[in-house]
């Protein structure tokens, strides 16, 4: 069983996200995205991968933020989301859409990347994304390309 996140040194980032349901959002990540519950109680934790999504329901202001007040996100408007890095993005889409996941689209290819969304149950957008390797290492070998030929320049004038 994973542990709850307290890191011995250094710092650890987890993910807070406000939701309408806990139960639903904690199954969610956990059924769906293939996460390991570690609290179930308020708020939920679990851990997705190397990192830690922690789920409660929203609420006014407190005395250490006396101004902030958490809601559940609109969906048409977006400040922020979870971006989730995998090694095989079509292997993902095909899985988590039939564990019940409901993508945007399916995975584009955007040259460096290749991405998709989707949405969790109370809305929060998560982008799931592929590095393009074929186009990063083109990208590299032009800058190597690019960087030999000056060098050869700088010593042709020394």
């Amino acid at each position: 069983m994973p542990t709850f996140p307290a890191p011995e040194t250094g710092i650890l980032l987890t993910h807070f996200i406000v939701t309408e349901d806990i139960a639903r959002s904690r199954d969610f990540y956990a059924t769906v995205l293939g996460g390991e519950v570690v609290s179930d109680s308020e708020p939920a934790l679990v851990q997705l991968a190397n990192s830690w999504i922690v789920m409660n329901t929203g609420g006014g202001p407190t005395d250490d933020k006396p101004t902030v007040t958490l809601t559940a996100p609109d969906p048409d408007t977006v400040s922020s989301f979870l971006n989730i890095r995998v090694a095989n993005i079509q292997e993902v889409y095909e899985d988590w859409s039939a564990k019940g996941a409901q993508f945007l689209t399916p995975p584009i290819d955007r040259g460096a990347e290749i991405r998709c969304y989707l949405r969790d149950p109370d809305g929060h957008l998560i982008e799931v994304g592929q590095a393009n390797l074929a186009f990063l290492e083109e990208q590299r070998s032009r800058t190597s390309a690019g960087a030999a030929v000056d060098s050869g320049a700088n010593e042709a004038t020394s």
